[in-house]
């Protein structure tokens, strides 16, 4: 057993990495980091310059700032009212799906029912056809109920998500069934274990999705472009879209995105622990 072992921790070692292959990694690591954070940067920068002209590098330098695009965007345009609808869409569109997905999940993880796994691989096609074939449709019957300009009219087609619910049962199925067979017997019915023990256990996942349907919702441009006719209905990204056709200044557009981004940001370092444990989860189990 000794010799076993030690030969075990020499084949770990002959893995490891000498400390040149640390030093490259860490450096390529950074590199990509400096890459990926760069747009993120040359955004802020410009936003700061209202009024110049772009020269790079030059203007990408981080001085002679001015917040005087922030107070235009903030003052001149509707931002604040785009801010609100898109704030509306994303955390109604975010509390129903979830809830909707975490109860289909739950079905499809850990009840027997006739025909599951046919309803289930064909909700789960609907991964496969893309939105915009289905788009013309989907307006054609929101204008008819009456949902054009509306907030219903903008969540309500949003809400079946294959994708949350395929990820809420794989994540489901890892559960202990003695759980569900425990509270039964203590007389528990389905829809108390559903919210005492089902959404407690999800809490990683759940945010996990959370923070992707957020983000899908926020960035959203195509179907809120085509249900909103009215300005005071415009999401963030339509709204930052249309400034283009009023000529508005680099700069302030640049302000625009960078008060559309901060939301997301701030939601993901919230969530940050939850959606490294979702992940991992998700991916183990199933």
């Amino acid at each position: 057993m000794t010799v076993v072992s030690q030969n075990k921790h020499r084949s770990f070692r002959a893995l490891e990495p000498s400390g040149a292959g640390v030093v490259a990694r860490w450096v390529w690591l950074g590199l990509a980091g400096i890459l990926s954070f760069f747009p993120f940067y040359a955004m802020v920068v410009l936003s700061l310059k209202p009024g110049k002209v772009v020269e790079l590098p030059g203007s990408l330098l981080p001085w002679d700032l001015s917040t005087e695009a922030y107070e235009q965007v903030l003052a001149g345009q509707n931002i604040l009212g785009w801010f609100g609808n898109t704030l509306v869409y994303s955390l109604v569109s975010v509390v129903f799906v979830l809830f909707f997905s975490a109860m289909a999940g739950y079905a499809f993880a850990k009840k027997r029912f006739r025909g599951k796994e046919v309803m289930f691989w064909s909700f789960l096609a609907m991964v496969m056809v893309p939105f915009h074939v289905t788009l013309i449709p989907t307006f054609i019957l929101m204008a008819n109920l009456g949902g054009v300009d509306t907030y219903w009219g903008l969540i309500l087609p949003t809400l079946a998500n294959a994708q949350a619910v395929f990820l809420m049962r794989q994540f489901i199925q890892g559960l202990p069934d003695e759980l569900f067979e425990a509270a039964r017997i203590d007389g528990a019915g389905e829809f108390r274990i559903f919210l005492t023990i089902v959404l407690p256990l999800c809490k990683p996942i759940l945010a996990t999705l959370g923070i992707f349907v957020f983000l899908w919702h926020w960035n959203d441009f195509l179907w809120p472009l085509i249900i909103a006719k009215s300005n005071a209905m415009f999401t963030l990204t339509v709204g930052i879209s249309s400034l283009q056709q009023q000529h508005v200044p680099l700069s302030t557009m640049l302000a625009g995105s960078v008060v559309a981004l901060l939301p997301i940001f701030l939601a993901y370092l919230i969530a940050q622990r939850y959606v490294q444990e979702g992940v991992a989860g998700t991916g183990i189990k199933g």
